[in-house]
C-alpha cells in the first residue's frame, strides 16, 4: 500500500486505500456467479443466512457503543440495520413464518457446518467489539453498508430477474432497500445518494479525531474487504444454475461504489477554434496553390529557400 496522507479525510482515505481489495471480492467466484445472475436459488439463501449472522453480530456491536464517538456519527440503525431485512428475505424465500426460519434444515446444516469464512468473520466482529477502542468498527459500516447503498442495488435487480421476485413489492429483495434519510418513504437513487453522503461526513468526523484513528479505520477496511471476499469463496460455485438464460452483466460494483474514471472532455469554443484552424489552413494550401504536383513543387522550393535561410544564420 502507497503512503497514507492523513491530512486527507477518512471517507477519502478509505476509497482511495481499498481500491486493490475491492476489484479482488469484485473477482470472487462467488460474486462473479451471483452478478451474472447463474448462482442457485438454494445457495444464494445459505449465502444470506451467512449475511444475518454477521449483520446481527455486527448491528449488536454498533447498539453497544452508539455513543463512542468514532461510531456516533453513522450511527443510525433504523435507517441502516440490515438483519431484519435480511431475516424476512430468508423466510420468504423458505416460504416459512419469519419466526421459524432459524429451525429450517437449510440454517440448522449452516450451522452444524459453518463454513471457517463465516467464523472467522463473526468472530472479528465480537474481537473490535471486546476492544477498549471499537473505533474500527467503522471500517466494516463502511464496507457493508456503502455496498448495500451502492452495489447492492444493481445486486437487487439482477436477484429479481434471476428468482422471478417482484420488485415492486420488494418481498424477498427487503435487504436491498431503504428508507428515506428523514422519512419512513421507501428510497429513490437519489435519496440513496444523499443516504451515502450523510454517512461520508459522519465517517469524516470520526476521521478527525486524528490520525490514530484514520489509520486504524483504514487497515480494518482492508481486513473487511478480505473477510467478504472469504465468505464469498466459501460460496457453492457448482451451484451454478444453468437453466438461467438471462446473464445480466455488472455494470456497478458489488461493495463500494467508486467514481467512474475521468472522461477527457473539450469546450465548444476548443472545438471551433480547431475547426477554423483546418478551414484557414485548406484556404491557405488551395488559394496559395499548393495541392497537385505543381503544389508539391512550390512546397520543395519553399523548404530549400528555408534551409538556406537558416543555413546563413
Amino acid at each position: 500500500m502507497a503512503e497514507i496522507d492523513f491530512a486527507l479525510p477518512l471517507s477519502t482515505l478509505l476509497r482511495e486505500s481499498t481500491r486493490e481489495a475491492h476489484e479482488v471480492v469484485e473477482k470472487s467466484p462467488g460474486a462473479v456467479a451471483m452478478l451474472s445472475g447463474r448462482l442457485h436459488r438454494d445457495e444464494y439463501i445459505r449465502y444470506l443466512m451467512m449475511l444475518w449472522h454477521i449483520y446481527t453480530a455486527f448491528e449488536d456491536a454498533l447498539d453497544r457503543h452508539a455513543t463512542h464517538p468514532s461510531l456516533e456519527p453513522t450511527y443510525n440503525p433504523t435507517l441502516l440495520a440490515r438483519a431484519p431485512a435480511l431475516a424476512a428475505d430468508i423466510a420468504f424465500l423458505l416460504q416459512v413464518p419469519e419466526t421459524s426460519w432459524q429451525s429450517h434444515p437449510a440454517h440448522t446444516t449452516l450451522l452444524d457446518n459453518m463454513p471457517k469464512a463465516l467464523k472467522a468473520y463473526v468472530d472479528r466482529i465480537h474481537e473490535l467489539s471486546a476492544a477498549p477502542d471499537p473505533s474500527p468498527l467503522l471500517a466494516h459500516s463502511y464496507v457493508r453498508y456503502l455496498g448495500d447503498l451502492s452495489g447492492g442495488q444493481f445486486i437487487r435487480r439482477t436477484l429479481g430477474k434471476t428468482y422471478g421476485l417482484d420488485d415492486e413489492t420488494g418481498r424477498g429483495l427487503s435487504f436491498y432497500a431503504f428508507k428515506e434519510l428523514h422519512s419512513t418513504k421507501s428510497a429513490n437513487q437519489g435519496e440513496m445518494k444523499r443516504i451515502k453522503e450523510w454517512f461520508r461526513e459522519g465517517m469524516n468526523k470520526a476521521g478527525e479525531r486524528g490520525p490514530d484513528v484514520k489509520a486504524a479505520v483504514v487497515s480494518e477496511a482492508n481486513n473487511a474487504f478480505d473477510l467478504n471476499t472469504d465468505l464469498f469463496n466459501s460460496i457453492n460455485v457448482d451451484s451454478i444454475d444453468t437453466e438461467i438464460v438471462e446473464k445480466p452483466k455488472p455494470s456497478e460494483p458489488v461493495v463500494i461504489e467508486f467514481p467512474p474514471p475521468e472522461e477527457k472532455t473539450y469546450s465548444t469554443t476548443q472545438v471551433i477554434s480547431v475547426i477554423a484552424a483546418v478551414c484557414l489552413a485548406h484556404f491557405i494550401l488551395v488559394v496559395g496553390g499548393f495541392t497537385g504536383d505543381k503544389g508539391y513543387q512550390k512546397w520543395l522550393q519553399i523548404e530549400q529557400w528555408f534551409a538556406t535561410l537558416t543555413a546563413s544564420e
